[in-house]
């Protein structure tokens, strides 16, 4: 047994501390793929900081850089105050944030932001301008390699942050245009009067919440917005020709991605206030069925339930004072009803969507009982699902890393059964091609028997919010038939359950085109780069093997490709640009000659690597 002695205790300095749990900081790392990774949230971090400068009156434009992995974020605020741009920058717990009178309705108030994003990069220089003067520091790994004295400056006054994240931390990354664009697009829905130019493009809104419901629309709306502002808080609300909720929530500007008590109590408020107004105790879901909608709050000191501000926690406006459900409430109340009032046809379109939203759930609750008592008899003798012991719902540490394999054919679900890991990866079994749901109504999710067992698993009858994975993965072969049931299954969710897609829950599982190796390493490579650049590394004609399928891996080897550390993952995305029902009807209704030559074009490429690869056995032979 090992001793325990005071030789076991140590002390660790305030980067050592980030760079050993970056997780308590900003979530999770990443390469870039997904929104949520580690270097955006680097860049929300200096960004916060600037956004509340705007907000306090300081500055109406900010200019966001990146070339490469090097980022730069410059606004004309204030500036740092030059005897503290260290401090601020690299001690944590130091920050003006703290003074409630400089920084009212602050993001950041926790004096961790710029310090992680310090700690975590392997070059940071801060550049701060004020009072005609300038004072510019440099780091390298959070270490102090260029403090210049404090200078006269003719610059304008704010503050310039630049950085380069570590790639030993953050392996591999690349900033997606995509993902950085919503997060800029967010900051000016929510601060309009700001903008932002990011490499030449410019971000600005004058509607604020109504373009950014507008601007995210996936179906056609069934009425105009309506866009409601009041003091510390901004609503927009319509609905859409489309199942589920969609809610787009933020707290002082920051988005809280997984809602929190501002967002519950707006749900809330939203069904009181229409029941209130028609004089009808209408059915809550039958009410938010099909709604879409953007709330945002301003709070004093807000408490969110993770350092990454993805979900507010706190249950009052200000300290002591009026709740958020109260304070939520008490506006829609009021405005909400008013606007019905005097927009009397909007008012009568939502009536006829609920109503609509009830006539379907009456019909349906027969088939619902029925394909419950049919799933649950069919869960004792079928082997479709393979659970595991821990789901997203239980609040365990490890809730966030479940998820479930969607897989075609017996050896490749007993591959992925075999390799798993049994606590937080579930595997349901497809048999043969699912229906096509295109067209259909929801009562097809209760008589399928593929689509009444797939939503039983996920939990998903009543609400989305009840998903029992955090992450839902296609694993099907890369071949045209493992491609059309990707289809099928993407136009399951998107017509029933497109909250699943929107909170980015349904990912793709990436697996190795090819294995390269020789005597002493094995390498698994997933694009014809990966290969052409094993096959240099290693030398000396190693063997090479093409995968045509998932049942062709071993479960030995769907071991490494399964593992939290090197599982790859592509997130289905609805592009901010995408209607939903446009999607289906190109890719999934009948055959057009758009399609035909979309089809056609795209093809080309399998084309091309085949007869590259033929070519390459043909001179390996010669």
């Amino acid at each position: 047994m090992a001793e325990y002695t005071e030789d076991n205790i140590r002390s660790l300095d305030w980067k050592e501390h980030i760079r050993l749990r970056p997780g308590m900081y900003i979530g999770k790392l990443g390469d870039g793929t997904q929104a949520d990774d580690g270097i955006y949230i680097l860049l929300k971090e200096v960004l916060d900081n600037s956004i509340d400068e705007f907000v306090m009156g300081n500055g109406k434009v900010i200019e966001v850089k990146i070339r490469d992995q090097k980022v730069s974020v410059r606004d004309f605020g204030r500036g740092i105050p030059l005897g503290k741009v260290i401090d601020c920058v690299s001690k944590i717990n130091t920050g003006g944030k703290y003074d409630s009178k400089a920084f009212k309705k602050s993001v950041g108030l926790n004096g961790v932001g710029t310090k992680a994003v310090n700690a975590l990069s392997t070059w940071f220089e801060v550049t701060s301008c004020r009072d005609g003067k300038q004072k510019s520091v440099v780091f390298e790994n959070g270490e102090v390699i260029d403090d210049q004295p404090i200078s006269e400056s003719t610059n304008r006054k704010g503050t310039k942050t630049s950085f380069i994240a570590d790639n030993s931390i953050f392996k591999n990354y690349k900033y997606r245009v995509e993902h950085v664009e919503t997060m800029l697009w967010n900051y000016v829905y929510l601060n309009p009067g700001l903008t932002i130019n990011f490499n030449g493009q410019k971000f600005k809104s004058e509607n604020g919440l109504k373009d950014l419901l507008e601007a995210n629309l996936s179906a056609d709306a069934l009425y105009d917005t309506i866009h409601l502002r009041g003091h510390d808080i901004e609503v927009a609300i319509t609905h859409a020709k489309k199942y589920g909720e969609e809610y787009y929530s933020f707290v002082n500007g920051q988005h809280t991605t997984q809602g929190g008590t501002h967002q519950g109590a707006f749900r809330e408020a939203v069904v009181k206030t229409i029941r209130e107004f028609f004089g009808k105790n209408f059915d809550a879901q039958d009410v938010r069925q099909s709604i879409v909608a953007a709330v945002s709050v301003k709070v004093m000191e807000p408490v969110f339930e993770s350092q990454t501000k993805t979900k507010l926690g706190s249950t009052e406006v200000e300290a002591g004072g009026q709740s958020m459900k109260a304070f939520v409430g008490d506006f829609l109340k009021q405005e909400l009803d008013n606007y019905l009032h005097k927009n009397t046809q909007t008012a009568e379109k939502i009536l006829k969507k609920i109503q609509q939203a009830e006539k379907e759930r009456k019909e349906l609750s027969g088939i619902r009982k029925l394909a419950r008592e049919r799933s649950k008899k069919a869960s004792l003798h079928n082997k479709k699902l393979r659970d595991c012991r821990i789901h997203a719902q239980d609040g365990k540490e490890d809730s966030s890393k479940t998820m479930l394999f969607i897989t075609e054919g017996d050896s490749a679900s007993g591959s992925i059964t075999k390799s798993r890991n049994a606590n937080t990866q579930a595997v349901f079994s497809l048999r043969g091609k699912p229906l096509n749901s295109y067209g259909l109504t929801k009562k097809v999710v209760y008589e399928n028997e593929e689509f009444n067992l797939l939503q039983a698993a996920l939990n998903i009858e009543d609400s989305v919010d009840d998903l029992r994975y955090e992450k839902i993965v296609i694993a099907t072969d890369a071949d045209v038939d493992g491609m059309h049931i990707r289809l099928l299954l993407i136009t399951f969710f998107l017509q029933f359950f497109p909250e699943v897609i929107q909170r980015r829950h349904l990912y793709i599982l990436q697996t190795p085109l090819f294995r390269v190796r020789n005597k002493k390493e094995t390498r698994y490579c997933y694009t014809d780069e990966e290969r052409q650049r094993a096959i240099a590394e290693l030398g000396k004609k190693p063997e090479i093997t093409r995968f045509k399928g998932l049942g062709e891996i071993s479960p030995e080897e769907f071991g490494a490709f399964i593992s939290p550390e090197a599982i790859r993952l592509d997130p289905i995305v609805i592009g901010k640009d995408s209607k939903i029902d446009e999607m289906l009807t190109f890719y999934m209704g009948k055959n057009t000659k758009d399609r035909q030559d979309f089809i056609i074009e795209n093809l080309k490429v399998e084309e091309d690597l085949s007869e590259m690869l033929k070519k390459e056995k043909k001179d390996e032979a010669a």
